[in-house]
């Protein structure tokens, strides 16, 4: 593990990374899911693609980087991108699990593989409308006291600052962002998947222009419990991609 100190609007942010197959001139960055950290990505992908250098970064506030204030998505992908001018490394893939794939997506790198990606917007159903309805009633009387009865699991325990983070970016549309990615793309997703449903990766398939979609078994961590056929998937993908 290392860590690289960036400055982004006046603040420094220390960046815990890894990195393996150094050595290696095409790179691939792993960008995690909300909550999460690049452990998990690491334990799917470390030993795959050994083709290519691997580059694993904990995002701010999560892992071992930290964070003091409040971000939206674009802000996560900016200091990655700081992030990675800082360490001179140019990916040419970007793989992002959940919230990771928006922030991968705004990287708009040559080629584009999306686990699960967060981004598009599904009805809530009626019990978590009526309770987020019930908050906005009872949070003039006590909003942050009151937060931890309501708070989504995601959320849960966080710091005031990452919960308005998380606020900032947990219903973000980003219809336009993917319809605009014209590079190669591949999507993945867990047939069983409740966080991100089905239904969100067919919707980001369709408004993609260049992309393949490949459904496993399994639900939003997919790719660990049937990981050799992801990872098969991944490596026909990037064949594929050298080829054009």
């Amino acid at each position: 593990m290392a860590v690289k100190p960036i400055l982004y609007k006046g603040k420094t942010f220390k960046i815990s990374y890894d990195m393996v197959n150094p050595s290696q001139k095409d790179s691939i960055v792993f960008l995690h899911g909300w909550g999460s950290n690049k452990e998990i990505m690491k334990q799917a992908f470390g030993n795959a693609f050994k083709e290519y250098k691997h580059i694993y970064i904990d995002l701010p506030g999560f892992g071992k980087s930290d964070n003091e204030i409040v971000l939206t998505t674009l802000d996560y992908a900016n200091i990655v991108k700081e992030f990675l001018n800082a360490i001179k490394i140019n990916p040419d893939v970007a793989a992002g699990h959940s919230f990771g794939g928006k922030v991968a997506t705004l990287l708009n790198p040559d080629s584009l593989i999306l686990l699960s990606s967060a981004g598009i917007v599904m009805p809530k159903p009626f019990k978590i409308r009526a309770k987020i309805a019930f908050f906005k009633l009872l949070k003039p009387f006590g909003g942050k006291f009151l937060r931890k009865f309501f708070v989504s699991q995601d959320a849960a325990g966080m710091p005031e600052h990452m919960y308005k983070t998380f606020k900032n970016v947990v219903d973000e549309d980003f219809e336009k962002v993917f319809s605009e990615f014209v590079h190669s793309a591949l999507i993945c997703w867990g047939k069983e998947d409740s966080a991100t449903p089905l239904t969100a990766g067919k919707k980001i398939y369709n408004l993609m222009p260049n992309a393949d979609f490949k459904v496993f078994e399994g639900d939003h961590y997919f790719f660990l419990k049937q990981k050799n056929e992801v990872i098969k998937t991944i490596e026909e993908f990037l064949i594929k991609r050298n080829r054009q």
